[in-house]
């Protein structure tokens, strides 16, 4: 499969928002109750969540498209941190980054993490954070590949439902 990667737009919202629910869905059912992902989906990847990133200057949203008819198959969101721990003004947190399953274990993941990095660099970020669900041993093992390490943990709500994460950093 082929694929481009590039910056969003406002107008790119909508599309943003469809891949965003479709790759919680892939991700999590089974694993999180249904309500508790359509609640999230709803509230957390809305069109206007992703507009609202996407005209944020300290935000970038990336998103991944087939190279044939520009469907959306992923995407990454870089923001300004939302985590417990003690973080300074050059600290980003790499929000999102999610890919549809079947583009997995092609190297899609890789190059939205390898984009997210040079988008924080040009931001002036020099750590990039994240936060994964301390179960994912598929996105931590992807994380740690990639040179994160183990800074701390925090509860995330999905929905109505508490679960644990852990959250890693990595010198950018």
């Amino acid at each position: 499969m082929s694929w481009r990667l590039r910056r969003a737009s406002v107008d790119d919202a909508a599309a943003a928002a469809l891949v965003a629910a479709a790759t919680f869905l892939d991700t999590f059912a089974g694993v999180l109750a249904g309500p508790d992902i359509i609640a999230h989906v709803a509230r957390k990847s809305s069109t206007d969540a992703f507009a609202a990133w996407i005209s944020d200057p300290d935000s970038v949203v990336t998103l991944a498209e087939h190279e044939h008819g520009a469907a959306p198959l992923g995407y990454s969101v870089l923001t300004r941190p939302d985590l417990p721990m003690q973080l300074g003004p050059q600290d980003i947190e790499l929000r999102r980054i999610y890919a549809l399953s079947r583009c997995q274990g092609q190297g899609l993941g890789a190059q939205l993490m390898e984009r997210a990095t040079e988008d924080a660099q040009t931001l002036g970020a020099q750590t990039l954070w994240l936060g994964v669900l301390a179960t994912n041993a598929r996105a931590r093992a992807f994380y740690e590949r990639q040179g994160f390490m183990l800074r701390g943990e925090r509860r995330f709500l999905v929905g109505s439902t508490w679960f644990d994460d852990v959250v890693y950093a990595r010198e950018i």
